[in-house]
């Protein structure tokens, strides 16, 4: 993989347009699915599959849901029941069901935990340059964290996707008329953020997150000749860049 360095970037010379992930780029996300994960795993205390083989197993739980159900919360739910079914014997009983769900309501109420220089930096950002938040999910729930985030008066617009591939960003590119060259695509994930939009013709900011979701994890790609690429580690970098 090939970067460009961060110092080494000018600042671009016209208006671009930032396409800014939401979960786990603005704000905590998985960390509170990886709580109620762990709860999970410890409530079913297999007696022959590891904590480990139990979470691939749920992994692949949620691959199935993902495609049958979407994203979001409630599909989270379906992953976690499917997975307790497929490694017990014994029915799952109503009460059951219940303290598996259980593990998973905090998320739906956690308070929005902006990550550091959010705020600040969008402010500054939004004033020389388009913005547009580009999540994928649910998008009763995305909507409902934007609306809890209070950062909805930093974009011109807003996209829930379904999924994050290379033609839904080529389609938001024409939606929204985007001039390719100085359009950029900002997030966490290898998978969903930088790949598909370097694929699109875009350029990429990568911001790791050290709670990345695993089923984002994917090796970053070389960027195209004529794109660029750059990692930064804070996203407060953004304003050396831009």
């Amino acid at each position: 993989m090939s970067s460009v360095s961060n110092d080494a970037f000018a600042k671009p010379p016209v208006k671009q347009t930032l396409l800014f992930d939401a979960d786990d780029t603005l704000w905590e996300n998985n960390i509170y699915f990886e709580r109620a994960i762990a709860a999970f795993i410890s409530y079913l205390d297999h007696r022959v599959h590891t904590d480990e083989e139990v979470r691939e197993r749920l992994n692949l739980c949620e691959h199935a849901t993902i495609a049958q159900h979407g994203y979001g919360l409630q599909s989270f739910r379906r992953s976690l029941v499917a997975c307790f079914e497929q490694l017990t014997d014994t029915e799952i009983t109503s009460e059951k069901h219940a303290r598996i769900v259980a593990f998973t309501e905090a998320i739906s109420t956690q308070e929005i935990e902006l990550l550091p220089g959010v705020v600040e930096t969008l402010s500054e950002l939004s004033q020389r340059h388009r913005c547009i938040l580009v999540t994928k999910g649910n998008s009763e729930e995305q909507t409902d964290k934007l609306n809890r985030s209070g950062l909805g008066k930093y974009f011109s617009a807003v996209e829930v996707l379904a999924e994050k591939k290379q033609e839904a960003y080529r389609e938001l590119v024409a939606r929204h008329s985007c001039d390719a060259p100085n359009t950029w695509m900002i997030g966490n994930s290898p998978r969903s953020d930088i790949n598909p939009a370097l694929a699109a013709g875009l350029n990429a900011i990568f911001l790791p997150h050290d709670f990345t979701w695993i089923l984002e994890h994917e090796v970053v790609e070389n960027p195209p000749p004529g794109q660029k690429f750059i990692e930064l580690a804070t996203f407060a970098d953004l304003l050396r860049s831009f």
